[in-house]
């Protein structure tokens, strides 16, 4: 997969791989201080290829092979760095697969271009983490402009939460009120997820307008879903939202 680069107009330069085929575009969202050498979005990326279909892959500003401050990264600037590559590499429709925070996103994105977005694929999806994954305690350490350092259990080093990140985070929560999106959404979540809780996918999909939601529980799945036998669930979904 060859790295390419897309410029934005304040300088921000995004990388992305890009494959063309058969529409919709597959774009896939990674989670938080996660990139699109992921396990999952390699998977994709090689499923897209066997299969004909288009695909995009790509790193958020300050992730992966993008260059810029990890600190400096929200959601919204996410999602607009999304947008910007969906108009610029996808002439049709795309579906979106967010994995964890990627599933927050999709769903900021699909809000901000929904006429661009043929279905969304959420993993283990965390809409609204920065409301229910913090402690009263760090709440407040964040809404006094601190960093919150957690434990990770997937790296050597503490997870960093940013005021900017959690700040604007707060202005973008979607649970609890209608989600103004009709097209169909499909969600997989383990049901040993440490970190996300599987209820939250019964939450997103009640609050979804859709009427074309479907759910899928792995009972011994955790929150990565990145074992081989997680990857064939995610791929027989994206197969089967192709027919």
């Amino acid at each position: 997969m060859t790295t390419t680069f897309h410029d934005l107009p304040d300088g921000r330069r995004i990388a992305y791989r890009h494959r063309v085929g058969t529409e919709p575009t597959l774009v896939f969202l990674p989670g938080y201080m996660s990139d699109m050498a992921g396990s999952k979005a390699s998977a994709v990326f090689d499923w897209a290829a066997a299969q004909g279909r288009a695909c995009l892959l790509l790193d958020y500003s300050g992730c992966g092979e993008s260059p810029g401050d990890f600190a400096e990264g929200t959601l919204t600037r996410w999602r607009d760095e999304v947008a910007a590559l969906i108009e610029a590499q996808c002439p049709g429709k795309a579906v979106l697969i967010g994995s964890s925070m990627g599933g927050w996103l999709m769903l900021l994105v699909a809000l901000a271009m929904p006429e661009r977005i043929a279905a969304l694929v959420g993993i283990a999806a965390a809409p609204d983490f920065t409301a229910w994954g913090f402690s009263d305690e760090q709440q407040a350490e964040l809404l006094a402009g601190e960093t919150v350092f957690e434990e990770n259990a997937y790296g050597p080093q503490p997870t960093p939460t940013f005021p900017r990140f959690w700040n604007d985070g707060q202005a973008q929560l979607l649970l609890g009120r209608d989600i103004a999106l009709t097209c169909p959404v499909r969600l997989l979540h383990g049901q040993c997820d440490p970190d996300v809780p599987w209820q939250l996918s019964l939450d997103l999909a009640a609050a979804l307008r859709s009427a074309d939601v479907q759910v899928t529980l792995i009972k011994d799945g955790d929150h990565r879903l990145s074992r081989d036998a997680d990857i064939a669930v995610l791929l027989d979904t994206l197969s089967a939202l192709a027919r």
